[in-house]
């Protein structure tokens, strides 16, 4: 066993055992989802910032950088801290007071069951694509430790192993603490590791100037109206799509009061912006380092591009160095995936499942929440063994989904006082049918298929709220009240 092998098998021992011993805080589900609703600010904050640092950010996203500049990721970090933002500006009040489980809840008591049942599958579906993302970058990372003798696979069968053995015992609270902790890891790896990739490249200058003249600072679009759609669609699908997704719901919800909801997603969400962009220059200091390394994995297709960080670490820093950035990716896919893993499990379980089985005792629930959690992972295990796309793409893919089935029910529900029912349905159902119509026959149009599946979603709710009233209303009182 190389010391690098050594150490990085050391932390993850740790990471669990972290993990484990926040199972002795989880009396009932409430500890189980939500931390029992008691999460302070530092430790919010941590939550919120490891819900998108995560392996698209440190391999995808910078690898995409490197290739297409800012202009080629739109939607992270931009997208993804603008969620961050909407959220707490807008819907973290509305979410702590209503003093719910999951945002399955939130439709079940706006629209009733049906609409529960629908969106709460279509959220659930959409985790298959983020958690896989993470699921391979464990994959990748275990390849490239063990220089191949851990295949792809195998790594991400090891991988999926460890973050559900820590997850299934301690919820949200292994979340929170192991996220505390490994927050912390990936600051200082990252710093560390771009201080010497700096050294190696001539100065922060000489990577700047480079990137600067190969255009990689060109954000907006060049080209038609299509180039201008793609930006805008990619941008949406993570800023305002993954708004009603479970994750962002716990975070908020899991904080001590509302105060500390609004305040750990604006701080997270400015931490996030911040530390994004080291992974996106370790790249191109990578390029400017090693141009043949870096232009060969550009050239490949698939997910071997997501190698240039991984190689470089390995190929050209000292072993503390390899110890510092591999703690810090691992730290990064870790916080993410346990809390991926989590989210869909609990809105499946309250929103899908329990409904099915009547009363349930509150210990009955926490076991169906355990004994899912280990489908769901074996689910995504199964998606992640046959994905070929790279992780940037699977995030994206993931959050067209709630953005063309959950988003307007949603918006509506809070600010819309004439949203029905029938509308949040007919709403629901005409995002996803347009947008998976336009996905198959309508892909290379000018308008990105989500766009017109967002579309429909806004005028399915507005047609079925005016429309005479086929379907009962099924508001429960804190909504009539509002």
């Amino acid at each position: 066993m190389t010391p690098l092998v050594f150490f990085t098998v050391a932390y993850l021992v740790v990471t669990v055992a972290i993990g484990l011993y926040a199972a002795k805080f989880v009396s009932n589900s409430k500890d189980y989802l939500v931390a029992g609703r008691n999460l302070p600010l530092y430790m919010n904050v941590a939550t919120v910032f490891a819900t998108w640092f995560g392996a698209e950010t440190v391999l995808s996203v910078s690898a995409t950088f490197v290739q297409d500049g800012l202009g080629g990721i739109p939607a992270d970090p931009f997208g993804a801290t603008f969620c961050l933002i909407f959220v707490a500006l807008f819907f973290a009040r509305a979410f702590y007071r209503l003093d719910l489980l999951t945002i399955g809840d939130f439709y079940k008591k706006r629209y009733g069951k049906g609409v529960e049942v629908l969106t709460s599958l279509a959220v659930t579906l959409s985790y298959l694509g983020w958690t896989s993302a993470q699921l391979t970058a464990l994959g990748i990372v275990f390849n490239a430790l063990s220089q191949g003798a851990i295949t792809l696979d195998q790594g991400i069968i090891i991988g999926a192993v460890i973050v559900l053995i820590y997850t299934t015992f301690g919820g949200m609270w292994a979340v929170a603490l192991t996220d505390l902790f490994q927050s912390f890891v990936i600051v200082l790896g990252l710093f560390y590791v771009a201080y010497l990739a700096t050294g190696m490249a001539g100065g922060v200058e000489t990577v700047v100037t480079h990137a600067s003249a190969a255009g990689k600072f060109q954000f907006w679009p060049t080209g038609g109206s299509k180039e201008w759609w793609a930006f805008v669609a990619a941008w949406a699908t993570l800023a305002i799509g993954s708004i009603p997704q479970q994750d962002v719901f716990q975070r908020v919800t899991s904080a001590k009061n509302e105060n500390t909801a609004v305040r750990g997603s604006l701080l997270g969400a400015g931490a996030y912006f911040v530390l994004a962009f080291v992974p996106m220059y370790l790249a191109y200091s990578a390029l400017v380092v090693n141009p043949e390394m870096v232009n060969g994995l550009l050239k490949t297709e698939g997910r071997e591009v997501q190698l240039i960080l991984p190689n470089f670490v390995l190929l050209h820093m000292p072993l503390f160095a390899q110890v510092m950035f591999f703690g810090a990716l691992l730290s990064a896919i870790l916080s993410t995936s346990s809390g991926a893993l989590l989210a869909p499990t609990a809105l499946f379980t309250e929103n899908v499942v329990k409904p099915l089985f009547g009363q349930m005792s509150d210990k009955r629930f926490l076991l169906a929440l355990r004994l899912i959690l280990v489908g769901f992972t074996a689910g995504v295990l199964v998606f992640a063994l046959n994905n070929t796309s790279t992780m940037y793409e699977m995030v994206q893919n993931a959050y067209k989904v709630t953005l063309v089935g959950a988003f307007v029910p949603l918006v509506c529900g809070i600010y819309w006082h004439r949203a029905s029912t029938q509308g949040a349905l007919v709403s629901s159902l005409a995002g996803l049918a347009v947008w998976v119509i336009c996905e198959k026959f309508f892909a290379e149009a000018d308008i990105p298929p989500q766009m017109w599946g967002l579309f429909a979603s806004v005028i399915g709710m507005l047609a079925g709220s005016f429309a005479p009233q086929l379907i009962r209303d099924a508001r429960q009182d804190a909504f009539h009240r509002a």
